[in-house]
């Protein structure tokens, strides 16, 4: 049986958005873009280190460029999504009061959250000074939106987009590294930000009472994959910096359609379209994984007979697995399909699994064959 859970970086000075849904206004009460030094100071105490003093690499390949780009929405992202969780805990908003978060110490909790906010507003500086080291404008905040409504739910998300965080840093690495020369030395500072992000996502774990690591070998990503996930949680042409610029391909919508539409027989008879959310993923015991998932899509033109869903797990191949029971709604504004979670088969990790529809029925050689071949996704897929 399946349990669906659905959830409908020296710093450059940055331009700071309006203030918009869900998100906290930039610049934060600590001048987080543009601290000044006595402000700085302060964000390094909390954080409990500096940041980096190593020099910097001036020249750097486009898709590195990209890549980092990528990584500093999301550092910015986290930051937001942080300061904000700091903020209802520490208010003791509807759904983060005492009840909520027991049985926590909430003296404790406030510590661990604002230093956990703390260092990935060093992150966000620290991936904006590459960039600008690199000649390249640094990354501003957007508007943004946090799809949780309590203490619980928050962790888990908190833990699934550092999940993605977690795979895709080693993506910036590689390219880095194929880059050589000065540049191929920030490979360490890289590292010790996924250091630092793998001891987050650990809390994470643990205050849900999982395990704190999920898996010996976790996801490996793209930035491209954590792209387009990444951009469903941005408000809409509220980016100083249009997403485009980034330089990374933005995919279709791909969503994992409701478990009860499929006990009411929904699939077989028409379609409606769901409430848009994100992230979409499936909380499962992984003893009683297999089975067939459901996947919704709107507009996607004709049938994806010559297409596959990709599941990327751990350091594994990629799975590809056919596209079956497609069917369309009337006027053709909305299409289901299903295709095989054959995760006891081989090939697959606890935590992070990510689902792709992409051409091709492969197989796929890696996350970045798939990547290239990617129409729609990511599904984020999250197995304890």
């Amino acid at each position: 049986m399946l349990f669906i859970s659905v959830f409908a970086f020296a710093a450059a000075v940055v331009a700071a958005p309006a203030i918009g849904p869900g998100v906290p206004r930039f610049p934060l009460p600590d001048g987080f873009p543009n601290p000044n030094p006595d402000q700085l100071a302060e964000i390094q105490r909390l954080a409990g280190g500096t940041l980096p003093n190593q020099p910097l690499p001036t020249n750097l390949s486009q898709d590195a460029i990209a890549t980092l780009k990528l990584l500093a929405h999301n550092e910015l992202y986290e930051v937001a999504f942080f300061a904000e969780l700091l903020t209802n805990i520490t208010t003791a908003a509807p759904g983060y009061g005492a009840n909520d978060t027991a049985p926590l110490d909430r003296l404790l909790l406030v510590r661990q959250i604002e230093a956990i906010k703390n260092q990935e507003e060093l992150h966000a500086i620290a991936a904006n000074a590459f960039l600008v080291s690199a000649k390249q404008e640094p990354i501003a905040p957007c508007q943004y939106t946090f799809p949780v409504s309590n203490f619980q739910n928050a962790i888990l998300f908190a833990q699934v987009f550092t999940d993605l965080a977690l795979g895709t840093i080693p993506a910036v690495q590689l390219l880095f590294a194929r880059d050589g020369g000065p540049a191929s030395r920030n490979v360490i500072t890289l590292g010790s930000i996924l250091g630092s992000e793998a001891q987050q996502d650990g809390f994470f774990r643990s205050t849900q009472r999982k395990n704190p690591s999920a898996a010996p070998f976790l996801t490996g990503s793209t930035g491209a994959i954590a792209f387009n996930a990444l951009r469903k949680l941005i408000v809409k042409d509220s980016c100083p910096q249009p997403l485009s610029s980034i330089g990374l391909p933005e995919w279709g919508n791909l969503d994992y359609f409701s478990a009860q539409l499929f006990i009411n027989n929904f699939i077989d008879s028409e379609l409606a379209i769901p409430e848009p959310s994100w992230p979409y993923w499936i909380s499962s015991n992984p003893q009683t994984t297999n089975g067939t998932l459901p996947f919704f899509v709107a507009g996607l033109s004709g049938a994806p007979n010559e297409s596959s869903i990709v599941y990327l797990s751990g350091q594994n191949k990629p799975v590809a697995v056919p596209v079956t029971k497609y069917l369309r709604s009337p006027g053709d504004a909305s299409a289901t399909f299903r295709a095989e979670f054959p995760f006891e088969k081989g090939g697959f990790a606890n935590g992070l699994t990510i689902a792709i529809l992409a051409r091709g029925l492969g197989p796929f050689a890696d996350a970045e064959a798939v990547s290239a071949a990617a129409q729609l996704g990511p599904v984020v897929i999250e197995i304890h």
